[in-house]
């Protein structure tokens, strides 16, 4: 009877229909193709109707994504444009390191269960378990790793764990093909709906036709149901919470609109972008970041409007006029990540190189040349301002010179703030170069600030060779200059770094051994304890005739908090990258 009862159930609820092979195949290739075209949105979760079909689901979408890797390769060797052919190539690298698990709860008698749908829950219980390997061989749970950005895990397929109570920051891309009301359904939702960096959005995909049990749950909790009555006898229209169309429709245009006329201000035209191809194209694309990177002001109003584009964009995804805003949309979108790839692969380096490439191109040198008898070369005949025309035209103009220096140095600047948090003074010089350049607009001032730059970053050359001049290594380094004090003479001086260096190496071998140290009193005392207990000692710690008692409460303290906040343990640290 309990049988019977349960198949009425299921055949009530459309579960033959929802979980028929046909409809199921042709789901996976629509996430898949979805999916992987949104790549760079973020995580990914697909909601199914039971354990059984999460697994069903999984084994399709992986057959789907290995074959739309193969149909991605393929169109690789017909790509022309070197933009399109690094950007697909991203993509490709990107599908082939993502993973995906099933994530459903444990019950009795669930591998025969799955057995005899030709199914093997082993494998996916194991890793709901376990979770996945390190690297350095330790284990990371599947909801920890989910979490975490940067991890590969990035589509999840559940029924119903983790739908209500976990936040994942990152999820931008929720798939339901389950049935779900009210707050259930409005839990689910927002999954998707957490801020995050990058993250413009969540969107929610409907397999199952869930909109009309959505409307209700939004009206219940953002409006009313329209069960008042008007007047005590006519009732009251129910209050759709979504807006009309013709309304989003028009916003999108308002927020094109936005973007043009900032453009327009630094006197570009987005028309163009979207009116070329090739090399002029390309060319324009240049132009226009040239133009937004006026000043740290103008690029981030871009930025901030380009994201409300992409939002409005993906609000219309359905309506059938969006495709008339198509062009603009990719338009902006490939000068706004083309913003963010300088941003994330600035180095100074790159920049030094691209310099050196224009001086060499300059040099002209003769094979017999060591025969002739030559007097000094006046460096003052070097023509500067063809290098530096030479240089701008190389990285698309000035503006992009001067804000791709900047993004180099602040990545630079920030990794040697964070092993040494001393070196206050640089952070300061460089803070002072940007505001002068963010006050005025003028070419001059931007020649300058493009030289400053330049300049600054020969001190922080200087600073990175400085450890070695002392001879220490970077890690020591820092705990010298929290200890040292002025006018001491070079032996006093080398007493100092012996300190520092037998000090670290005791706290690497003893107490920072400990795992996650930081998370628990007791072992946070230890390592406090083992500083002061080493820096007073007579023959380990610091010397008498230097350093008062009124001195040592306080260098304890220091040199504890750049433990505590730059050592996870002894072999994790920042100076292990």
């Amino acid at each position: 009877m309990d049988t019977a009862l349960r198949l009425e159930a299921d055949l009530q609820r459309d579960y033959h229909i929802i979980t028929a092979d046909k409809r199921l195949e042709h789901i996976a290739e629509d996430f898949v193709r979805h999916y992987s075209t949104a790549w760079e949105s973020g995580k990914a979760m697909l909601v199914c109707i039971d354990k059984i079909t999460c697994v069903r689901m999984y084994n399709m979408i992986r057959a789907c994504w290995h074959e739309r890797i193969r149909e991605r390769e393929r169109e690789l060797r017909s790509v022309t444009d070197e933009q399109e052919m690094i950007f697909r190539t991203r993509q490709i690298e990107w599908m082939k390191e993502t993973i995906m698990a099933v994530v459903v709860s444990e019950e009795q008698g669930e591998v025969d269960r799955f057995r005899k749908w030709d199914l093997d829950i082993k494998p996916h219980r194991l890793l709901i378990k376990e979770g996945f390997e390190l690297a350095d061989g330790k284990r990371i749970d599947l909801d920890e790793s989910f979490k975490k950005d940067e991890h590969p895990f990035r589509i999840v397929i559940v029924c119903a764990m983790w739908l209500t109570g976990f936040d994942v920051p990152s999820l931008a891309n929720l798939y339901l093909d389950k049935p779900l009301k009210a707050h259930t359904l409005m839990q689910a939702i927002a999954r998707a709906n957490r801020v995050n960096e990058g993250k413009n959005n969540g969107l929610i995909v409907d397999y199952c036709g869930i909109l009309k049990n959505l409307r209700k749950a939004l009206a219940t909790f953002a409006g009313h149901q329209g069960n008042g009555l008007i007047d005590g006898a006519k009732p009251e229209p129910e209050i759709d919470p979504v807006k009309p169309e013709e309304e989003l429709l028009a916003d999108l245009d308002e927020s094109v609109d936005m973007v043009r006329g900032l453009l327009a201000t630094h006197e570009f035209r987005l028309d163009r972008i979207t009116g070329t191809k090739g090399f002029e194209r390309n060319q324009a694309i240049m132009e226009a970041k040239d133009a937004i990177n006026e000043s740290d002001e103008s690029r981030k109003r871009f930025e901030i409007m380009a994201r409300e584009v992409f939002r409005k964009f993906k609000s219309c995804i359905t309506i059938r006029g969006v495709n008339d805003y198509r062009h603009d949309y990719d338009a902006i979108n490939i000068v706004y990540k083309s913003l963010q790839e300088d941003r994330e692969r600035a180095d100074i380096t790159d920049i030094i190189r691209e310099l050196h490439k224009v001086v060499d191109a300059a040099i002209d040198t003769r094979p017999d040349g060591v025969r002739e008898a030559t007097g000094p070369y006046d460096i003052s005949k070097i023509d500067f301002d063809r290098l530096r025309k030479e240089f701008e035209k190389r990285h698309g103009g000035l503006n992009n010179a001067v804000q791709n220096m900047k993004a180099a140095i602040e990545k630079r600047l920030a990794d040697m703030m964070m092993k040494n948090p001393l070196r206050t003074d640089f952070q300061k010089r460089y803070e002072d170069i940007v505001a002068e350049y963010n006050r005025e607009k003028d070419r001059a001032v931007i020649e300058k600030t493009f030289e400053d730059l330049f300049s600054f970053t020969n001190g922080l050359d200087k600073e990175d060779h400085r450890a070695i001049r002392e001879g220490l290594d970077e890690e020591t380094l820092a705990l010298f200059d929290l200890l040292i004090k002025p006018d001491l003479d070079k032996k006093e001086i080398d007493r100092i770094k012996k300190v520092c260096k037998e000090l670290l190496t005791r706290l690497k071998a003893e107490k920072l051994r400990v795992d996650n140290w930081r998370a628990k009193e007791a072992t946070r005392d230890a390592v406090l304890v083992e500083i002061r207990n080493f820096l007073y000692d007579d023959d380990t710690g610091l010397p008498d005739e230097i350093y008062t008692i009124d001195d040592l409460p306080e260098k304890v303290q220091q040199v504890y908090q750049h433990i505590y906040s730059q050592y996870q343990d002894a072999v994790h640290h920042v100076y292990t990258h």
